[in-house]
């Protein structure tokens, strides 16, 4: 299969204004954008035939271009990456058979998920979107917690069903577990990784259908499949040797720059 990697990146969040751009240091005290280490880890998987950054403003376009990434512009009408993504598939030639979404917010995703994803969509041709999720460690469990605690938007959890296939999504910690169980039950509840495959069908779908009324409520893009009948397989992986922390607000930054240290990425 020809699998293509698309990383949505825009400028104007709105939790961390300028996020794709916000440097990022590693091993040694370099710093690169966010963006940058995001298409490092993408350009590292094996058995990918490109990966394009995609991407509606031009401040971004000029960084990419300048550490050597394929980049397009895509509409500033992308409500999310996924449409980013279904926007710039639509105009490739050949289309390719798999599109892997990774977010440019996460530089840390494992490999290992990653491949697990693509795994799972191509080893069942009825699967048209796949997506990984890992069990929270005690220190995962705890940052979202402190998150939730604070009134800031941290990680996504997903609960999923006996077949793998996701129920929900949610900014908040699902399933609820009771104090009393904790840092024991960390495991049970699972952090959703900002990773998606496509087949190109899926993307269409989602293209051609308005935005849901829980992807509005939750702010999750993925929550749209399931208003167009799509189910979502959920790739279960083992939890890395590291938190696979995305850079969701300002203050994950300090931690991916001690985990990129520790892994001596410079």
């Amino acid at each position: 299969m020809r699998r293509v990697i698309v990383i949505p990146a825009r400028h104007g969040s709105t939790r961390f204004a300028g996020k794709p751009l916000a440097p990022i240091r590693g091993a040694g005290g370099a710093a690169r954008p966010l963006i940058e280490r995001t298409w490092r880890a993408a350009r590292a998987l094996p058995g990918i035939a490109d990966v394009v950054i995609a991407t509606d403003d031009d401040r971004i376009v000029a960084v990419a271009q300048g550490f050597g990434a394929t980049v397009r512009l895509t509409p500033d009408t992308c409500a999310n990456g996924t449409e980013r993504c279904a926007a710039l598939v639509a105009g490739l030639d050949p289309v390719p058979d798999l599109v892997i979404n990774w977010q440019g917010d996460a530089p840390l995703a494992p490999p290992a998920a990653v491949a697990a994803m693509i795994d799972a969509i191509e080893a069942d041709p009825m699967m048209l979107v796949a997506t990984p999720a890992v069990p929270c460690t005690p220190g995962v469990l705890a940052a979202l917690s402190a998150d939730a605690a604070a009134g800031r938007v941290g990680g996504t959890t997903v609960v999923f069903d006996a077949y793998g296939r996701a129920l929900y999504f949610s900014k908040r910690i699902i399933p609820h577990v009771d104090p009393a169980l904790l840092p024991g039950a960390a495991d049970q509840v699972h952090l959703h990784l900002g990773l998606y495959a496509y087949r190109p069908a899926a993307l269409a779908a989602y293209a051609a259908t308005p935005m849901a009324r829980l992807e509005r409520l939750e702010g999750l893009e993925q929550l749209r499949f399931a208003d167009c009948g799509i189910a979502i397989g959920v790739a279960r992986c083992a939890a890395p040797a590291w938190d696979a922390i995305e850079c969701n607000n300002p203050g994950d930054v300090a931690l991916i720059e001690r985990e990129l240290v520790r892994q001596g990425i410079a």
